[in-house]
C-alpha cells in the first residue's frame, strides 16, 4: 500500500503496527465467504460422505486463496475508514 494517497496525501499508516488490526477484519470477511460456500455447497453434494467434507475443505480453501488480495486490500480500507473520516469539502 502506499504511504500516502496520491489525491488528498494523507498518511495511510498513522502509527507503527496500525495496520495490524486489519487482521481481525480480514479474518471475520474469510467467515462469512466460508459460511456463503456452505450455502452454496450444500444443495450440491448434501454433505453424503466424508468426500463432500474433504471436497467442501478443498473448494473452501480454493476460494478463500483466490479471494485474498482482495480480502487484505478491502480490509485495509476498511480500517483505515475507521480513523480517517471522509471530506467532501476537499479541493483536489
Amino acid at each position: 500500500m502506499k504511504d500516502e494517497c496520491s489525491t488528498c496525501h494523507q498518511i495511510t499508516e498513522l502509527e507503527t503496527g496500525f495496520w495490524w488490526g486489519t487482521g481481525y477484519i480480514s479474518y471475520g470477511l474469510a467467515v462469512i465467504i466460508s459460511a456463503l460456500n456452505v450455502v452454496w455447497f450444500t444443495p450440491i453434494f448434501h454433505w453424503a460422505t466424508i468426500y463432500s467434507v474433504w471436497g467442501f475443505l478443498f473448494a473452501n480453501a480454493a476460494v478463500l486463496a483466490i479471494s485474498m488480495p482482495w480480502l487484505v486490500r478491502f480490509s485495509r480500507v476498511f480500517y483505515l475508514s475507521f480513523f480517517v473520516q471522509y471530506d467532501s469539502s476537499f479541493n483536489k
